[in-house]
């Protein structure tokens, strides 16, 4: 499937290798036009989400929706090396195929980031590896 009048494509990357084949898919089969732009996305979640986190209210009228400082910190730290490590691993699978890619990062729910980057970006083609875990959902 190569074509030469791709303006944009997204291809999400999450860690995964499903992922990384999608990436090395993308590379193999698609062809963009000479000012075409591949970009190599990666959605982080917020560290509520990271650590699975829904905290209960305070008994006894304390406060509530208290983050504790040091806790978030320490998870958006290792979301960020987590991060990083992926997009080394997709930078170094672009550099081995000799495409320059730009890579993206944004933090949030990853079905609604993924959607909502490809829209504001324009990506003729959105490529994501597949875990069986169940269809994308576009909430337009």
């Amino acid at each position: 499937m190569a074509t030469g009048n791709l303006a944009s494509v997204v291809v999400a990357v999450d860690g995964s290798e499903e992922s990384m084949n999608a990436l090395r898919w993308a590379l193999d089969n698609l062809r963009l036009r000479p000012d075409g732009e591949l970009v190599v996305l990666h959605v982080q979640p917020p560290p509520n989400i990271a650590a699975g986190l829904n905290p209960a209210p305070i008994p006894f009228g304390g406060p509530s929706g208290v983050e504790v400082p040091a806790f978030t910190q320490a998870i958006e730290a290792h979301q960020r090396r987590i991060t990083q490590a992926i997009l080394e691993h997709a930078l170094k699978i672009c550099s081995e195929k000799n495409v320059e890619v730009k890579t993206e990062v944004v933090v949030g729910d990853p079905k609604e980031k993924i959607c909502e980057v490809a829209a504001n970006s324009k990506a003729d083609l959105l490529v994501m590896g597949c875990r069986a875990i169940g269809p994308l959902k576009s909430w337009n």
